[in-house]
């Protein structure tokens, strides 16, 4: 057949465009490579359910590959490289900034020591009050789910049909029960159409087992190769309801999506389930591009498409306990502050010493409060921060940022970095920014005050500094972009330093 192929190919080179005829010298060289990869067990082409990239998001990776190395500024083929002295980059950068001065500044941190002894505080007091251990006084039904989980009085299962394999006799049993359930709490959705997707060999249910019966699941369809999973029906037997069962069932299948490395939720919502996906963390506001899902997802009338973007560090399942545990912690550093504050301290004697006055700052235990001097005077013309408009204040920072994204060093910076780009990132940057996020923060109103954009513009720059190597193009880029950055903002009288 290969030499048929050829044989038409060289008969007819005359009928061919000119442009064109360069593809009949290719020719022999694909049909050896097609005869290679018809030949191996493995081949995508004997996979009936292989779906190739879509040409967006081929695009997209491309596009992330050439300008969107962010800014960390570490490119695929170099990432896990030593520079220098054999000592990683960002281990290397981190002990000089320790010994450069360079004006930079860090807000909102505290030191590793103070958390540790806070949480150590928690723990040992949870360990002398054992009797709200065992009977705590405000428990949350996620909790009380993850009891019955714990005591097997509850299970989760990922099931579904397959025509590839044998499906044992409990899945049937399930399959049918979760039908049940979907028709009887979804009355508006046709119950052949729920049997059909039930027992689509495509679709999964990830099935709420209780005394080996289903009391709730949630039906889906994964897509691998575009990145996200449609939730076609989601529901819990009316009986057990309002027990924490239908966020505990969404918490592990964001659990289940993220260990299958899909980090993107699509479902349609009728009206009286957007509440719930909302309160499950979903969104009208749809991050996805629209050619990644369009032809994909079921469309259905009357119903709001709603998106859910998940974080690859999050367990779900132990999401409350851990904002739970931050919170406790948060009280207890605030307490060791009330300590601190509270101290009593011997008056002044200076005055009775003749002095007829003191530099505020030189009062004792002022500064240890948190006390800070305030703004030095600004020139003719530049205006005070306490009485700025805010509307001017949101505008001026506006065009700070328009400013600086269209600088030519700030292409590393315009994106969050990316865990497939730079796997080791966020194991090294605890507190990631990018000037998409204070775009987005700009406009949801949460700089308030100069100290927090200016807060925000520096973990930009520390960063990318703390992470690569002073060799490196994307340290280079961080510090025209700061020295840019700093000119903007003192031209805009929003700079005193």
């Amino acid at each position: 057949m290969a030499q048929q192929l050829k044989k038409k190919c060289i008969s007819e080179r005359d009928r061919f465009p000119a442009d064109k005829r360069s593809i009949i010298t290719q020719m022999p060289k694909f049909l050896e490579a097609l005869k290679a990869e018809l030949l191996k067990d493995d081949s995508p082409i004997w996979d009936q359910s292989y779906r190739p990239p879509t040409a967006f998001l081929l695009q997209q990776r491309k596009r992330q590959q050439d300008t969107t190395a962010s800014a960390t500024g570490v490119s695929s083929s170099n990432a896990s490289k030593k520079i220098g002295s054999g000592e990683p980059a960002h281990k290397r950068v981190k002990k000089e900034i320790s010994e450069r001065s360079t004006g930079d500044v860090y807000y909102e941190d505290l030191p590793d020591d103070v958390v540790i002894r806070a949480m150590k505080a928690v723990s040992e007091s949870k360990a002398i009050n054992k009797t709200e251990i065992l009977f705590p006084v405000n428990v949350s039904r996620d909790e009380n789910v993850k009891a019955e989980e714990q005591k097997r009085a509850i299970e989760f299962h990922v099931v579904g049909n397959s025509l590839t394999k044998p499906v044992d006799k409990q899945t049937i049993l399930w399959l049918l029960g979760l039908q049940s359930v979907f028709a009887h709490q979804l009355p508006e959705m046709p119950r052949e159409y729920i049997s059909q997707l039930v027992f689509d060999t495509k679709h999964k249910t990830l099935a709420l087992i209780k005394e080996n019966m289903p009391i709730g699941g949630i039906c889906f369809r994964p897509f691998p190769s575009q990145g996200f999973t449609e939730i076609v029906f989601c529901a819990v037997t009316m009986s057990e309801q309002v027990k924490g069962y239908g966020t505990h069932l969404m918490n592990h299948l964001k659990d289940y999506s993220i260990q299958k490395g899909i980090l993107h939720l699509l479902t349609y919502a009728d009206c009286d389930a957007i509440g719930y996906f909302k309160k499950q963390g979903f969104s009208k506001d749809i991050k996805l591009a629209r050619p990644v899902y369009a032809g994909y997802i079921k469309e259905y009338d009357g119903a709001t498409l709603m998106h859910c973007e998940l974080h690859p560090s999050i367990v779900n399942t132990q999401f409350i306990s851990v904002i739970r545990r931050q919170s406790e912690i948060l009280k207890e550093l605030i307490a060791q502050r009330h300590n601190d504050v509270q101290k009593v301290r011997p008056g002044l004697t200076c005055f009775k010493e003749g002095l007829p006055s003191i530099p505020v700052e030189s009062i004792p235990g002022l500064r240890e409060i948190g006390w800070k001097p305030q703004m030095r005077a600004h020139r003719t013309g530049r205006p005070l921060e306490e009485s700025s408009d805010p509307e001017k204040l949101a505008a001026s920072f506006a065009a700070v940022l328009q400013s600086v994204r269209h600088h030519a060093s700030a292409w590393p910076f315009l994106k969050p970095v990316t865990v497939a780009e730079v796997p080791d990132y966020y194991d090294h940057i605890k507190y990631p920014m990018d000037l998409k996020t204070m775009g987005e923060r700009l406009k949801k109103g949460y700089y308030v005050t100069r100290r927090l954009f200016m807060a925000d513009m520096a973990r930009i720059f520390s960063n990318c500094r703390f992470y690569n190597s002073p060799e490196t193009e994307y340290y280079r880029c961080a510090n025209n972009l700061e020295r840019y950055y700093q000119t903007k903002m003192r031209e805009l009288g929003l700079w005193d330093k």
